[in-house]
């Protein structure tokens, strides 16, 4: 475990890289299960358990990249591709046995729900974005997908690997708000978690498309608005559908699907009796504080195709 701050980027980099990752238990019980019917298992089957972790996800791609040989110049940017290169059988010698993060932070049940808030928050924005990918007519919705999963997994591994450094963050938001997280991460952590990202996908040798994808300094392009305004979506959603930052997510992402505003709120089934549309400018009312309610773990949309 990190217990206190380390001296550089470089020196996360080098702890993340030297330390195995851990996934969740629903995971390695799911992949279990698949694994004593491999004979009838097919790719897709495995990528749908895979891609419902981003610490799972994250682990297939740096593995890829690291056993990928040199003279196949060909990037493999979604998990069902990389489960077809490695095929089903390997795949599954090579993903036993896998630590959790559930044991892993068992003495710290705190951080254990901070990791599992913001991996329902990337599962939610993986599937919003793949729903818009859908409607843009996305060359590939299943890159898009992942990008979005993994758009906060520096903070997955600071949850996972630094629990008592991100409870700390947390305090000191609660204490000061209005303090900006990257301000909060940089006084903790010695680091922000946008350049933490960038630096260890970079490291890992992820595709370049997966890290233009998670970057949101490439906002202008609209497979990475698309990817940036999932996780926008899931992190206020999070906090209630009142949430004062969410009418500007409506009105940013009606722009890049092209929708209606009341289409827009019906297709991301808002209750009608918990949303009240404010300027952002204009702080929640007390009473309608309390009266907000969460966003659901997981918010299932309608199959667009159907």
């Amino acid at each position: 475990m990190i217990e206190a701050p380390l001296q550089s980027i470089d020196s996360y980099i080098a702890y993340f890289s030297q330390t195995e990752l851990p996934v969740l238990r629903k995971t390695v019980r799911a992949l279990s299960e698949l694994a004593a019917n491999e004979d009838s298992v097919s790719g897709r089957q495995v990528a749908a358990v895979v891609l419902q972790d981003p610490l799972m996800t994250l682990r297939v791609l740096v593995h890829i990249e690291a056993t990928r040989r040199s003279a196949q110049n060909h990037d493999i940017t979604t998990i069902e591709r990389a489960i077809m290169m490695l095929g089903i059988t390997p795949f599954f010698r090579k993903f036993s046995n896998l630590p959790c993060v559930e044991d892993k932070l068992q003495a710290h049940p705190q951080a254990l729900l901070g990791v599992i808030k913001v991996i329902n928050r990337a599962r939610n924005a993986s599937h919003w974005a793949r729903d818009w990918a859908i409607i843009r007519h996305d060359l590939d919705v299943d890159e898009v997908t992942v990008g979005a999963l993994l758009h906060d997994a520096a903070e997955v591994l600071c949850w996972s690997f630094a629990p008592a450094l991100m409870l700390r963050i947390k305090a000191e938001q609660k204490r000061t708000p209005g303090l900006r997280s990257a301000k909060a991460q940089q006084a903790v952590l010695g680091v922000t978690m946008h350049d933490l990202q960038l630096a260890l996908v970079k490291a890992w040798r992820l595709p370049e498309l997966l890290i233009t994808l998670m970057d949101d300094d490439h906002a202008n392009n609209p497979r990475v608005r698309n990817v940036v305004l999932a996780n926008n979506l899931a992190r206020h959603s999070a906090n209630g559908w009142n949430d004062p930052a969410l009418p500007d997510d409506f009105t940013a992402i009606g722009d890049l699907i092209h929708m209606g505003h009341e289409q827009l709120l019906h297709r991301l089934d808002v209750p009608k009796d918990a949303l009240t549309v404010r300027p952002v400018t204009s702080p929640p009312a007390p009473q309608q504080q309390a009266a907000a309610s969460p966003a659901p773990d997981f918010i299932p949309l309608p199959d667009p195709r159907t």
